[in-house]
C-alpha cells in the first residue's frame, strides 16, 4: 500500500507540475518559448536551436485593481495558428506572409482576477501582450508597473542607447531618442543617465546568437516604454516614462477601459543578424486603427534647413530648393521652422503654386507646441489644440500642402500618445502625409495609420551640422542603424550629403569625414519612404555627375530587403530590391580597407551592374561590372566609404 501510495503521489505530482507550465514553437521548431508559473510568480524563458536565449523572465503587472505580478495560478490554455497575408508600400517589403504558432495562457491572481497572456510565436520572432477582461462592475484600469523582464545569460554583450534625462537639451525638449550607442558593452553596464535605455535594444548572446528587443502596437491607449538597467544578474524589466516628462504633465502609468490589451513585448531571434534585419514583426501583429479615403505618394524631397540653416527659411531661397526638387525630378520640398513669420501665409499660397507648377509638392514644419518645452520656432501653438490644428489643416488643404513634419515632443506618456495619434488622425481627414521629428520611436505605426511617414528618434543629420564629434562619429552609427533603430521602424534621418563643408558656402562649418560612395550607400541603407535629402543647390556643379544620376534614380520603397553582411558598428551590406531592380549597398566604420566576398544569389553569371565606389583617392567612381560568379562577388569599400551595386 505505501508504495501504490507513493506511485500515485508521483503521477499526481507531475501532473500538477505539467499544469503550471506550457510550450509554443515557431514553425519551424527551432524558436521555443517555455511559459510557467513557479512559487505564484509567472515566468517565460526563450531558446533557440536548442541554445538559452533569454533565461527565466518575469511576467505580469501591478495595477490599482491588483497585483498580477504574484501569487498567480496557472488556470489553462489555448492554442491556435496564426496565418496572414497583407501588403505595405512603405516598410522593407511589400508583402509580407506571416505565420506563427499562438499560445494563450489564462493566469489568475491570489484575488481571482485573471488575465492572459498571448504569445506568438514565428521561426524567428516572439511577440506577446497581456489580455484583461472587464472584472465584474470594474471597467478601467490602471497599470502601475510592469514585472516584464528580459533575463540574458551573463555572457551577452549589448548594443544599447541611454534613455536621456527629461527637459534637458534644446529648449528643455528631451527626451528624444537622439543618444549615442555603446557597441559590445558588458551587459550589466549601467546607462548614461542612470534612468536605462530606449528601444530597441540589441543583445549578442555570446557565440550562440543575437536577440533585438522592443514593443509595437502603443497607442493612445497605453505609454510608450523602455528598458530599465540591468540588475547584477543581467535582468533588464519594462520601465514606464520618468515623472518629470513633459514638464510634469501628465501620469507616468497607463489607464484602459476594459476588456483591453496592452502592446505587444517583441524579441527577435537568430543565430546570426539576418532575421534581426530582416524582421517585419512590428507590423506582422499590428492592425490599422483606420482606413483614409486618400492615396498618398512617397518620394525623394530636398530641404534648406539641414545645411543653409534658419535664414534659409524665406521665399528665394525656397524657391532656389524647389528649382532643385525639380531638377532633381524631386516629389518634395520641405520648409522647415520659422515659415510663418519669415514667408507668412499669404506667401506660402504663393510658394506652392509655384512648386506645382515645378510638379513638386510641400512639406510644412510645426512645432508639436504646448506646456512642455520652450520652443520659440513657429509655427507654434497649432497642433497640441485640436481646434487650432482642425483649422491649421484645412487651411493647408486648401492650398494644396501635402504634408506636415511635427517636432519637439519629448515625451513618452499616455498623454503624449495620445497628441500622436490625435495628430495622424486630424491630418488624414485632410489628406496630409505626417513626419514627426525629436520624438519618440514608432511602434508599428506604418501599418497602424496610412499617412505616417516617419520619424527621426535616432541621431541624426542635424547633428552633424552642429558638432565635429558627429561627423567624426558618422560611419560608426551609420553602420548600427540597420540592426537596430531602422530595422524596427521608419527612420527620417535626412542626410545624404554631397557638400564637403557644412555650411551655406560648401567653405566652412564642420567637415564631412565620409566619402560621397558612403553618403550615396545610406540613401538605400536608411529606409523611409519619403527621404529628404541633404543636397544643396550648388550641388548640381560641384558634385560628381555620377553622384547626382544616381539620387534621380534609387527608390525610396523597397519589395525586398536582404541582409548580407556586416557587424553593428563596423560594418554593413545590404540588398533591396524595387521592382526587378537591385541595390546592394554597403559601408565601411572601420579604419582599414574592408575586402569582402559577397553571396548574391539576385545576379547570375554575366549579368552587368553598376558599380560605385571610392578610388584610392577617395573620389568617387563609377564603372560597368560583369558578374563572373554570383556566389563569390569581391568587393573592397574604403575607411568611412562605401560601395553601391546596382543590377
Amino acid at each position: 500500500m505505501k508504495k501504490q501510495a507513493f506511485l500515485l503521489f508521483l503521477v499526481l505530482g507531475a501532473s500538477s507540475a505539467w499544469a503550471q507550465q506550457a510550450t509554443v514553437s515557431g514553425p519551424d521548431r527551432q524558436l521555443k518559448v517555455d511559459v510557467s508559473v513557479d512559487g505564484g510568480i509567472p515566468s517565460y524563458s526563450v531558446t533557440y536551436k536548442g541554445k538559452a536565449m533569454l533565461e527565466k523572465s518575469p511576467l505580469g503587472f501591478v495595477a490599482n485593481i491588483g497585483d498580477f505580478s504574484k501569487g498567480m495560478t496557472y488556470k489553462g490554455q489555448k492554442s491556435r495558428t496564426v496565418e496572414e497575408t497583407y501588403r505595405m508600400d512603405c516598410i522593407k517589403r511589400s508583402e509580407v506572409n506571416y505565420k506563427a504558432n499562438e499560445l494563450t495562457v489564462t493566469l489568475e491572481n491570489a484575488e481571482g482576477k485573471p488575465v492572459d497572456v498571448t504569445f506568438r510565436v514565428s521561426d524567428n520572432d516572439i511577440a506577446f501582450r497581456y489580455e484583461m477582461p472587464r472584472y465584474g462592475e470594474t471597467g478601467s484600469i490602471v497599470i502601475e508597473r510592469e514585472a516584464t523582464g528580459f533575463d540574458f545569460p551573463s555572457y551577452t554583450t549589448t548594443f544599447l542607447t541611454p534613455q536621456s534625462d527629461a527637459m534637458i537639451g534644446w529648449k528643455r525638449t528631451k527626451p528624444s531618442y537622439e543618444e549615442e550607442y555603446t557597441a559590445d558593452a558588458p551587459l550589466t553596464q549601467r546607462s548614461q543617465y542612470g534612468h536605462g535605455f530606449t528601444f530597441p535594444a540589441l543583445f549578442r548572446i555570446g557565440e550562440d546568437g543575437w536577440a533585438l528587443v522592443s514593443e509595437t502596437g502603443v497607442d493612445s491607449r497605453y505609454c510608450a516604454s523602455h528598458l530599465s538597467d540591468a540588475t547584477t544578474e543581467g535582468l533588464f524589466t519594462i520601465a514606464f516614462p520618468m515623472p518629470e516628462e513633459n514638464n510634469g504633465n501628465g501620469t507616468t502609468t497607463a489607464g484602459l477601459a476594459l476588456p483591453s490589451t496592452t502592446p505587444w513585448r517583441t524579441i527577435t531571434v537568430g543565430d546570426n543578424l539576418k532575421p534581426i534585419v530582416e524582421t517585419t514583426v512590428p507590423w506582422d501583429v499590428v492592425e490599422p486603427r483606420f482606413t483614409s479615403e486618400h492615396t498618398y505618394q512617397y518620394g525623394k524631397g530636398t530641404w534648406s534647413w539641414i545645411i543653409w540653416q534658419d535664414a534659409s527659411i524665406n521665399y528665394e531661397d525656397q524657391v532656389r530648393f524647389i528649382d532643385l526638387s525639380s531638377a532633381m525630378g524631386f516629389k518634395y520640398t520641405l520648409v522647415d521652422n520659422w515659415w510663418d513669420t519669415n514667408i507668412g501665409r499669404e506667401k506660402m499660397e504663393e510658394l506652392v503654386k509655384y512648386a506645382r507648377t515645378k510638379n513638386v509638392e510641400l512639406f510644412l514644419w510645426y512645432s508639436s507646441s504646448g506646456y512642455w518645452n520652450d520652443i520659440v520656432q513657429g509655427p507654434t501653438n497649432r497642433m497640441d489644440n485640436p481646434i487650432a490644428r482642425k483649422q491649421e489643416m484645412k487651411w493647408m488643404k486648401e492650398i494644396g500642402v501635402k504634408g506636415i513634419k511635427v517636432d519637439f515632443f519629448g515625451g513618452d506618456k499616455q498623454e503624449t500618445m495620445r497628441l500622436y495619434e490625435a495628430i495622424l488622425s486630424d491630418a488624414d481627414d485632410y489628406g496630409l502625409m505626417v513626419i514627426f521629428h525629436g520624438c519618440t520611436l514608432p511602434r508599428g505605426w506604418e501599418r497602424m495609420y496610412p499617412n505616417y511617414v516617419g520619424s527621426e528618434a535616432v541621431l541624426a543629420s542635424e547633428n552633424l551640422i552642429f558638432n565635429q564629434h558627429f561627423d567624426d562619429m558618422e560611419a560608426f552609427n551609420a553602420c548600427l542603424h540597420p540592426f537596430i533603430r531602422n530595422t524596427v521602424g521608419c527612420m527620417e534621418f535626412g542626410g545624404t550629403f554631397l557638400n564637403k563643408r557644412y555650411n551655406r558656402t560648401n567653405d566652412g562649418g564642420t567637415i564631412r569625414k565620409t566619402t560621397d560612395a558612403f553618403q550615396l550607400a545610406t540613401a538605400v541603407l536608411f529606409q523611409n519612404p519619403i527621404q529628404n535629402f541633404a543636397i544643396t543647390p550648388n550641388n548640381l556643379t560641384d558634385a560628381p555627375q555620377s553622384a547626382l544620376d544616381f539620387l534621380k534614380e534609387v527608390p525610396t520603397t523597397w519589395d525586398e530587403t536582404v541582409f548580407l553582411d556586416g557587424y553593428p558598428g563596423k560594418y554593413v551590406v545590404l540588398a533591396r530590391r524595387h521592382g526587378d531592380r537591385w541595390y546592394i549597398s554597403g559601408i565601411n566604420a572601420q579604419k582599414e580597407p574592408l575586402k569582402l566576398e559577397l553571396n548574391l544569389p539576385m545576379c547570375q553569371k554575366g549579368d552587368e551592374v553598376s558599380c560605385y565606389s571610392d578610388a584610392k583617392n577617395r573620389t568617387l567612381q563609377w564603372e560597368q561590372l560583369k558578374v563572373k560568379n554570383p556566389a563569390e562577388v569581391k568587393v573592397t569599400i574604403q575607411p568611412e566609404g562605401g560601395v553601391i551595386l546596382v543590377k
